[in-house]
């Protein structure tokens, strides 16, 4: 927001829409919050790889969480309203209807979500082309980035998905679209998932090369012929349907969105960290990685220059902080992954009953345990003998390889509330020394990296947070500790 002349008493509303949840804020002038509400979300999983959600259902859960936000205030102060979301694929027809994206013709399920692997031989394909647009993604593409969907539904659902699509849409470019009736898509989604170039466009010679030819014959109208750079203020703003759907006035500004990681990377890679003690203070901005950490973790570093660093997606120009190149590295469903090791173990059941006890979260009380068991030895001498390796769904950075597996070695026969916070600690520090090998990564390419900036659920966890800074502290080129900045 620019500074200076902002009037006393306006407001701002965000809203983000994660996997599983969609989140409202109602912010003030200074950015200072004043109300938050969330809202669950559907998932469906038709089989293996297959992740589904739907449009209808998280437009309705940005209203609800909006409607609850702005309650009690003057809504003609509301001044801007921005949506951030994950980076899924969301398919209209030529009349804005949703159109199935499952054999099970369910149109109610029109969107891929973003952890959707079910386009592996698509994305191989992509891959043997070698063509030059890999270059700015790590050298290799991600089965979870939108050309291979759109091959896969090409492919698989010609008739029922495919002929009758008129708009293929990044999610967080569908919720501008239905808060505002302008189609115009976000820099921010087309540079870092579609292969759009922020300097020389689209590259028609690409969509040729991987049989979406038909997409350069309609001028990209289907997946954005008008692109704008986050934060830009969208036609005429809030529609009156979209105002009534909302709770909001008609007409207030609505930002050009922003991919939910990336928006999470903006808010804290650019933090004010002014005097609060920290040897930050005064390094360039460059220096800082944001790790965005939810039910995935996206670590984001940026650049003055161009750095290619093989495995790691970008750089990306003017995606995220206007100006700067970003390289974006990243850990599929690390969340997911913490939850799936907890809830599947035997003694699941017998921790939920004892943190329900005590009135706390299962992973407050697991790192209380864990503070219980370690004796007198640092907790992370509790898994000298257990390791994981936490590739459950592929390794997006810097491997680059979907098709891994994860892995636990040391189990033993013993299944009791110990073996289960032990567990737990070797999947937190996995994921730790995952990003541990991206930063490597991106300091051989070019980047001097100094600060972690922890944003998002998971950065709530003071274990996740403490196993980042003692992992990745000192990493063999110098023998600085990272400072890990919670936000």
């Amino acid at each position: 927001m620019p500074g200076g002349d902002q009037e006393l008493g306006t407001y701002y509303v965000g809203v983000d829409v994660g996997t599983g949840s969609v989140r409202a804020a109602l912010v003030d002038q200074r950015g200072t919050l004043l109300a938050f509400a969330d809202q669950p979300i559907n998932q469906w999983a038709p089989q293996f790889n297959h992740h589904e959600q739907s449009s209808e259902d998280i437009w309705a859960a940005c209203c609800i969480v909006t409607k609850k936000v702005v309650q009690g205030i003057d809504l003609n102060q509301i001044r801007g309203l921005g949506f951030d979301a994950t980076c899924s694929l969301v398919v209209l027809d030529k009349q804005f209807r949703p159109l199935p994206v499952n054999h099970e013709g369910d149109s109610h399920r029109n969107i891929i979500m973003w952890l959707d692997h079910r386009a592996v031989s698509q994305v191989h394909r992509i891959n043997e082309t070698k063509h030059s647009v890999l270059q700015y993604v790590g050298g290799v593409m991600s089965v979870e980035m939108q050309a291979p969907k759109l091959l896969w539904l090409k492919e698989n659902l010609r008739e029922t998905c495919w002929d009758k699509a008129g708009h293929f849409f990044d999610l967080p470019d569908f919720l501008s679209w239905k808060a505002t009736g302008v189609t115009a898509r976000s820099l921010c989604s087309l540079v870092c998932k579609w292969t759009y170039s922020a300097e020389k466009g689209w590259d028609d010679s690409f969509w040729k090369m991987v049989g979406l030819e038909d997409l350069v014959a309609d001028n990209y109208s289907k997946i954005g012929n008008q692109v704008l750079p986050p934060g830009t203020s969208l036609g005429n703003g809030l529609t009156p349907e979209a105002a009534k759907d909302l709770g909001l006035p008609a007409g207030i500004a609505v930002a050009a969105s922003l991919i939910d990681a990336h928006a999470g990377g903006l808010g804290v890679i650019g933090a004010d960290v002014r005097g609060h003690g920290l040897a930050c203070e005064g390094q360039p901005v460059t220096s800082r990685l944001a790790i965005i950490c939810g039910t995935s973790s996206c670590h984001m570093g940026i650049s003055k220059n161009p750095i290619f660093v093989p495995g790691v997606w970008g750089p990306y120009f003017s995606a995220m902080v206007p100006g700067f190149w970003l390289n974006e590295g990243g850990q599929s469903v690390t969340g997911k992954l913490i939850d799936h090791m907890v809830q599947g173990h035997a003694a699941f059941p017998e921790l939920q009953a004892k943190a329900t006890a005590r009135c706390q979260s299962i992973y407050a009380y697991l790192n209380s345990h864990l503070d219980l068991i370690k004796k007198a030895q640092p907790v992370g001498f509790l898994t000298v003998d257990l390791h994981v390796w936490p590739d459950f769904h592929g390794n997006r950075s810097p491997l680059a390889d979907l098709t891994l597996k994860g892995m636990v070695t040391g189990l033993k026969l013993s299944q009791d509330l110990d073996d289960l916070a032990i567990l737990y600690l070797a999947t937190v520090q996995a994921i730790a020394f995952g990003t541990r090998l991206i930063i490597e990564a991106m300091e051989s390419a070019g980047h001097s990296i100094s600060t972690l900036f922890l944003c998002g659920g998971l950065g709530k966890n003071p274990l996740f947070v403490q196993m980042h800074a003692d992992i990745t502290g000192g990493n063999g080129k110098n023998e600085q500790s990272w400072e890990s900045c919670v936000s």
